[in-house]
């Protein structure tokens, strides 16, 4: 644990080669176990969303809780630990005028898809933002799994021009929150994600509306190429480290790999602090 703890204060360091007003946001919290308008603006992008093109389904809270996807539950301590990160991660988004985030974690196992979800369904609850939660794990997709969401058509099959944007977009019941579901792993995930489809892909996603934020579920950094191959065209990034599930070595590796200046934060998960809940 301490070794953690020292390579997260070396983390904190890369803030003071940037201007003042420009910290590192690191945050240590504590939790419980084919462009096509996929929505219809009456007033604005915010006023009355209607999704007309997006399919809509009807999460099971079951099997969320199950999945500790805990977000969506008001007025509850752990619910409220994922507000505050988003509070933080918008302010620091709002201040550089980013929209797309990057979740990365060193390895496998240190809560980064979990993490992507709750955070979107968060953000997605703030009146004035609307939030695409995109599964860029091509190499081992988790976030249809988590929220139990089964369609026909992914973003598999829109990276092999067998569908259109709408035609895989998913309104998961939340409103102001879309979906981009990978069902199954992709062949050749670095080549893919460095195409120009993806590039365009991301461009439109990020463009189409002012009030949305775009966050990009990534494969761990140390284990293939794919999150390096995408980096650069998202504007910031969050780092998540799973106490015991990464050396100190292994979370400077990743750090070399992020811009300091688009790192947002770091955060703890599963600290060894005693604790009656899971620990983000």
């Amino acid at each position: 644990m301490e070794k953690i703890k020292e390579a997260l204060a070396k983390a904190k360091q890369y803030a003071k080669h940037k201007a003042p007003s420009e910290p590192v946001a690191e945050h240590l919290h504590k939790i419980s176990s084919n462009k096509t308008n996929n929505f219809i603006d009456t007033e604005n992008e915010l006023g009355n969303i209607a999704y007309q093109n997006t399919k809509v389904v009807k999460l099971d809270t079951r099997h969320l809780e199950k999945n500790r996807i805990v977000a969506h539950i008001k007025n509850n301590a752990v619910t409220s630990v994922f507000d505050s990160l988003r509070t933080q991660v918008l302010q620091k988004m709002e201040e550089n005028n980013w929209r797309t985030l990057a979740i990365i974690s060193p390895t496998p196992g240190s809560g980064k898809t979990l993490t992507s979800i709750n955070l979107a369904i968060s953000i997605a609850q703030q009146p004035n933002k609307t939030a695409m939660l995109v599964d860029f794990d091509l190499r081992r997709p988790r976030i249809a799994n988590y929220l139990g969401i089964h369609t026909e058509k992914s973003l598999n099959d829109f990276l092999a021009g067998k569908a259109e944007l709408g035609e895989i977009m998913v309104n998961p019941g939340i409103p102001r929150l879309v979906v981009l579901p990978t069902q199954r792993p992709v062949s050749r995930s670095a080549e893919t994600l460095s195409s120009n489809v993806v590039a365009n892909l991301i461009r439109d996603l990020k463009d189409r509306y002012k009030s949305r934020v775009v966050i990009f579920d990534l494969p761990p950094m140390l284990n293939s190429d794919d999150a390096m191959v995408i980096l650069p065209q998202i504007d910031c990034v969050l780092m998540v480290v799973s106490n015991g599930m990464s050396t100190e070595t292994e979370i400077e590796q990743t750090l070399h790999h992020v811009p300091q200046e688009n790192l947002l934060g770091v955060i703890l998960n599963r600290s060894d602090t005693p604790e009656k809940s899971y620990y983000y």
